[in-house]
């Protein structure tokens, strides 16, 4: 797996070992932290259990070790040749955010990502997290295959979905006006359009606009990558009509539990 795994100012990649040895801070009255070994260790285990196979990562460490960052590609026995399914796991020892995951896709070609659905573990992570975790990571994870393939079905449409200039630099509009890019990427996405660095994006179609966007993105971090092209799929949906396509927002997360 050769997809960039941008993090925070701080951070740096590491070694899956490495995880094994960031020390988790002790736990308050009120907040459990979860070891990023264990998150992740859970999260292969579930994965294992719905028949999918971890092909590749990359892990990520910021802020000492407080929060942390996985991309696993996820083989499910019939990947596409364009393209594959990515799960983004994230975790944080400094209460910035909660456990949890998010399900993408990672275009061959360019290492290009984009995400769609968000599942939050658990938002308060209390006493009895850890004990919850290994089941609250199994549910969260047996959600996914439905989403991978509905996020199969959406891609489909948008390389069915043809489109002039006119309406490619309304998509643009759109798309800065959702917050999925900022007015300085708006030139790099429209030179992306008009001249696109690899061959499969020539194609006047909605996928090929859709790349070139999230070639542009591909420098953020991996996390603001996730929030953005979230926003960017509820436009794309909206254009290519999608039933239940929203321009305004990405899909809302899922929490799985409040831990008691």
């Amino acid at each position: 797996m050769t997809a960039t795994l941008m993090i925070h100012c701080g951070g740096e990649e590491v070694a899956r070992r490495d995880l094994d040895r960031v020390q988790t801070p002790p736990a308050t009255a009120t907040w459990q932290p979860i070891p990023h070994a264990a998150l992740l260790g859970e999260v292969e285990g579930a994965l294992g259990r719905n028949g999918l196979r971890i092909a590749g990562e990359r892990h990520a460490l910021a802020r000492d070790g407080d929060r942390y960052f996985g991309l696993l590609h996820v083989a499910n026995g019939r990947e596409r040749k364009d393209y594959g399914w990515v799960l983004g796991v994230r975790n944080s020892h400094d209460q910035t955010f909660p456990a949890g995951f998010v399900i993408g896709s990672r275009v061959f070609v360019c290492d290009n990502l984009a995400f769609s659905g968000e599942v939050v573990i658990a938002r308060r992570h209390t006493r009895w997290i850890m004990r919850d975790l290994p089941r609250l990571v199994l549910d969260g994870v047996g959600q996914l295959t439905e989403r991978w393939h509905s996020q199969e079905e959406r891609y489909e449409r948008y390389r069915d979905t043809e489109l002039v200039d006119a309406a490619a630099h309304d998509l643009v509009v759109r798309a800065l006006d959702a917050q999925a890019i900022t007015t300085h990427q708006v030139r790099d996405v429209l030179m992306e359009w008009r001249s696109p660095r690899h061959a499969a994006f020539r194609g006047r179609t909605a996928w090929s606009l859709f790349n070139g966007f999230t070639a542009v993105l591909g420098g953020s971090p991996v996390w603001t990558v996730a929030r953005r092209t979230q926003l960017l799929h509820a436009v794309f949906d909206a254009h290519c009509g999608l039933a239940g396509a929203a321009p305004t927002g990405p899909e809302e997360p899922v929490a799985l539990a409040e831990a008691a």
